[in-house]
C-alpha cells in the first residue's frame, strides 16, 4: 500500500484510456470477481468481472501479458482497467459502456480526477 501523497502523485499522471502493458497476477474467483493486474506502478490494477467475457475460459489467466486501459480510479488505491484485446471483453462491451458511461469517449485522454472532484460523467 502506498501513502495518500504517493497515490495523489500517481493519479496526477493518469489519463482515462491510457494504455499499460500489464501482467495478470491473480484471478481469485474466475467468473465472479475479476482479475488483478500488475501495470508496473506502486498501485495495482483491477479489471472487474462485469467487463470480462461471459465465458470464463476466455478470461486471461495468471501470467498473461496484455494491454489494459484505464477506465476509472476512485478513492481506493487501485486503478480500474479494461482489457484492450476484444477476446477478453464481454460480447456487448460497447453497449454496456454506452449505457453506464455514455460520455466515455469525451473523457478519454483527460486526467483521472481526484476522488473529491466532481465526476466527469455528469
Amino acid at each position: 500500500m502506498v501513502t495518500d501523497a504517493e497515490w495523489t502523485r500517481i493519479r496526477r499522471s493518469l489519463r482515462f484510456g491510457q494504455v499499460f502493458e500489464g501482467t495478470v497476477v491473480k484471478v481469485p474467483r474466475p467468473g465472479v470477481i475479476g482479475i488483478f493486474v500488475d501495470i508496473g506502478l506502486s498501485v495495482g490494477g483491477f479489471v472487474d468481472a462485469m467487463w470480462l467475457s461471459g465465458e470464463i475460459e476466455d478470461w486471461p489467466v495468471e501470467g498473461t501479458v496484455a494491454d489494459f486501459k484505464i477506465f476509472w480510479a476512485d478513492s481506493r488505491q487501485q486503478i480500474r482497467l479494461v482489457p484492450c484485446d476484444s477476446r477478453y471483453l464481454r460480447s456487448d462491451f460497447t453497449a454496456v459502456v454506452d449505457r453506464i458511461r455514455p460520455n466515455w469517449s469525451s473523457v478519454v485522454g483527460r486526467p483521472v480526477p481526484d476522488p473529491a472532484a466532481a465526476s466527469l460523467d455528469e
